[in-house]
């Protein structure tokens, strides 16, 4: 099958994740069309030689669920898909297999999978200023490989575990303090309209995913995370994540 225009679906909020999309799909060599899943009327055009890759980032070993129900916009009909998750450097647990498992319930024959990494979006110590150049490289070849595969029908298999690792909500969500200028910048930007925009300073909990836009888009940086979360964070994280991990691909 001659794929002649990829559909690029990302959900990136902070960057790395749309840094690695963008990656693969020059690897590809075809015309691409994006679709930012951030926003609340993303939209693409598939038609019937048309492949869709899903980049998404892993929150706490799963996928936000908001851009999986955002990607289910977009239904195939038997089309080659391609299923990547972008993290942290911890782990990336069950959220490969959410992915794929998400673009075939939705239609598609998902050809090929990758796990690749981006600086942590709390603590930019953990892998920071990743992806690299040897991650661009390796992202590059992928996207030129999927395109070699394009003709094979065969549905891959990724790792993971069927239940998924539980959904857990997290306590703690970014905040102003008092040096807030009600910009109102975060409230505009953030994925899940979780910062009301007549008191930007506050966070909706029940709302915030904690993808951290809001916190890398301040002007002023006087929205955080608290501190006795950051330092609990950052314990764990530097314990089990600082170590240089490698992209895994699957074809």
């Amino acid at each position: 099958m001659n794929i002649e225009k990829w559909i690029v679906a990302h959900f990136s909020p902070t960057g790395g994740t749309k840094r690695v999309a963008d990656a693969i799909a020059a690897g590809f060599g075809t015309t691409v069309e994006e679709m930012d899943l951030t926003k609340t009327d993303a939209k693409a055009t598939l038609g019937t030689n048309d492949g869709l890759m899903a980049v998404l980032p892993v929150f706490a070993g799963r996928v936000p669920q908001v851009a999986l129900e955002r990607l289910a916009a977009i239904k195939g009909n038997g089309q080659k898909a391609v299923a990547v998750v972008v993290y942290g450097n911890r782990e990336y647990d069950d959220a490969l297999l959410e992915t794929r498992d998400a673009l075939e319930a939705n239609g598609f024959c998902v050809i090929a999978g990758a796990a690749f990494i981006a600086e942590h979006s709390m603590l930019s110590s953990i892998a920071a200023a990743r992806p690299d150049a040897e991650d661009t490289k390796l992202a590059r070849q992928f996207g030129t490989d999927v395109m070699k595969k394009a003709d094979d029908a065969a549905p891959v298999q990724v790792p993971g575990k069927h239940p998924y690792k539980e959904l857990k909500p997290s306590a703690y969500h970014p905040a102003a303090d008092e040096n807030c200028i009600r910009c109102n910048i975060c409230a505009e930007q953030c994925p899940v309209s979780a910062i009301p925009a007549d008191e930007p300073a506050k966070t909706i909990n029940d709302a915030c995913i904690n993808c951290m836009r809001c916190v890398q888009v301040c002007p002023v940086h006087c929205r955080a995370l608290p501190e006795a979360f950051m330092d609990m964070i950052g314990k764990m994280l530097h314990a089990n994540a600082s170590g240089y991990k490698k992209p895994a691909v699957f074809l």
